[in-house]
Parts: C-alpha cells; sequence; structure tokens
C-alpha cells in the first residue's frame, strides 16, 4: 500500500529525515515513534505531500506522490499535530466545507457528515461554534475532518491530544474500525497508544528508522522467566544441566518464591524441557515464558545506543516537532 525508499528530507546543514525506507501494507495499524525532532512530522509531511523530499520516493498503492500528487492526496485524511479548524463557523458548517474540499458530491455530503458525527461522538455539539469547543472536542473534529471522506490511508498526529480516559478509549475503538477498510499511521508521543492499538512500530532517531518491528516480537529476548518455589542453588543445579540452557541467573527472591532467566538459543525448544524437569521433582511451577521487554524499555534502549545527528541550524522540522516525543 505505502511504499518508502531512500526517504530524505534537509533544512540547509540540518538532515531531518535520512534514507528511511519502509513498506506499509493495507489494514496495517502503524505507530511512528521517535524524540523531539527525530523526523516524525517531517515523514508525515512527505507522506501527505505537504512537503517535498529532498531526495527518495513515496508511492501510495502503486501511485508516485510526486508526480500525482492530487490523485494521492485524495486518498488520504491526515489530522496534523495542531489541527487548524475555523472558530467562527458551527461544527456542521465545518465538517460540511471539509466535504465541499474533499470533493464529496452535494447529495452524499449529509450522509458522510451524520457518519463522520456519529464515528467522533460530536452530536452534542453539532450546532456549536468551533469557538466554543473544549481541546477534546477540537480534537474529535479533526479526526472527523479526515475522515469524512472515507480515505484509504488515514494519518493521524497526535489523536487522542486533550481527551478524557473514556474519550481515548472510545478513539481506540474508532482507530481500529478504520483499520477494517484503511490503513492508519498513528504518530504519538503516549506509548499506551501505541501498545494498544498498533500491530507495528517504526521508531525514528536522528532522523534515521531505528526500528521497524511488530509488537509482537517487541523487546523479545533470548531467554527464559521461570518462577519456581526453589533455593537458588537447587534450581541453578538442576535447569543448568537441561539441554541447550547455557546460563541461569537469579533475578528476585519472593519468600518462598525465586525467579530466574534463563539463557538459551531457542527458547521455544527449553521451555518444555524446564517443564518437565520442574514436574518430574514435583516443584511448583508459578510461571514460565518468555522473557520481553515492553515498548517504553525498548524505545529507551534505541535512543541511548544510536548517536545523535548534528543538530547545526534549528531547521523546520526542530520547530514543528517540539514539545512531543
Amino acid at each position: 500500500m505505502i511504499e518508502v525508499r531512500e526517504l530524505s528530507r534537509s533544512y540547509g546543514v540540518l538532515k531531518a529525515v535520512d534514507a528511511v525506507s519502509f513498506d506499509i501494507g493495507r489494514r496495517e495499524i502503524v505507530g511512528l515513534l521517535g524524540h523531539n525532532g527525530a523526523g516524525k512530522t517531517t515523514i508525515l509531511k512527505m507522506l501527505t505531500g505537504y512537503l517535498e523530499p529532498s531526495s527518495g520516493s513515496i508511492r501510495i498503492d502503486g501511485a508516485e506522490i510526486a508526480t500525482r500528487r492530487r490523485e494521492v492526496q485524495r486518498r488520504i485524511g491526515y489530522l496534523p499535530e495542531n489541527c487548524p479548524l475555523y472558530p467562527d463557523v458551527t461544527v456542521l458548517e465545518h465538517l460540511d466545507y471539509q466535504g465541499a474540499l474533499h470533493g464529496i458530491p452535494t447529495r452524499q455530503r449529509p450522509a458522510a457528515i451524520r457518519r463522520a458525527v456519529e464515528r467522533t461522538a460530536l452530536g452534542p455539539k453539532a450546532t456549536a461554534r468551533v469557538a466554543t469547543l473544549s481541546r477534546g472536542y477540537r480534537q474529535r473534529l479533526g479526526v472527523a475532518s479526515a475522515l469524512l471522506h472515507e480515505p484509504d490511508v488515514l494519518i493521524l498526529d497526535e489523536p487522542t491530544n486533550g481527551l478524557d480516559p473514556s474519550q481515548i478509549q472510545h478513539m481506540r475503538a474508532l482507530i481500529r474500525e478504520q483499520a477494517s477498510h484503511a490503513t492508519v499511521i498513528i504518530s504519538t508521543h503516549i506509548l499506551q497508544e501505541v501498545e494498544a492499538v498498533c500491530s507495528r512500530v517504526l521508531i525514528m532517531r536522528a532522523g534515521r528508522l531505528a526500528l521497524d518491528s511488530a509488537m509482537g516480537a517487541i523487546g523479545a529476548t533470548p531467554r527464559l522467566r521461570v518462577t519456581l518455589d526453589r533455593r537458588p542453588s537447587d534450581a541453578r543445579q538442576v535447569l543448568g544441566a537441561l539441554p541447550g540452557i547455557t546460563a541461569v541467573d537469579h533475578i528476585v527472591d519472593e519468600g518462598i518464591r525465586c525467579d530466574f532467566a534463563l539463557t538459551t538459543d531457542d527458547p521455544n525448544a527449553a521451555a518444555p524441557r524446564v517443564a518437565a524437569a520442574v514436574a518430574e521433582r514435583g516443584w511448583a511451577l508459578y510461571a514460565l515464558a518468555r522473557e520481553r521487554h515492553d515498548l517504553e524499555a525498548v524505545f529507551g534502549q534505541l535512543a541511548e545506543a544510536m548517536p545523535a545527528a548534528p543538530t547545526a541550524g534549528a531547521g523546520a522540522d526542530g520547530a514543528s516537532e517540539a514539545g512531543h516525543v
């Protein structure tokens, strides 16, 4: 669906995006993460055709955005981080105008507006002037404008900004619903939002792509975690002798329970051996699973591991991305 190849963007001496490549399939929900100035907003602007790359290419469903910009843009719904809204019109008037801009025929516009209002729970404020809306309602109006024309690609920059916990839950459900027919890209500084709705994550660091991974593979390590009712010396002797186990580390001691990390080249093959050895000796087995680190831990490790790019000259991207991760 989306093909990005060697995408770069420079502002003078500052390279905001540096030779980034990735593919995103149909109906995927992908999270785009990175620290301030990592290049996220610049990538989103290039994906939507609002900013030209210095080099590289973007194709959406086979169409090259550099040569078929208007055609591609008609298939994209975009919520910028600071969503521009017209304050002196009502919510319905704003959506009607957006529908006209998207080329929705006059006869079809009321139905499209009704669907967008229902999906974003804007009904109570439908006739209110935009200037009177709270931050949360303004955010919902921005999302409604982005999905009004049923786009094939929905790009959301900080979609839960200003939303309360119940509104966040509603937004998550809406994003999952959109993924039934659209490709969704979310940029956010709230890692829990990515963990909650995304099937894949792209992490930017200093203008480069530091990680492209399915969420299920995030933080997987070549170790097993096992919790037993045994003393460390007993567990090390038995578990360390099993085929495929190269090290046994005592991690946590909680009274009668002890937590161990087992280093192995193949956790899937080692797990049944561990379970069988424990059962054979009649030990109590409280937990046995592959060790994982959460997204926050992986994000922190990548931030520390990769060197920062030169930052001489503030550049436009530094300004546009200031204030969020």
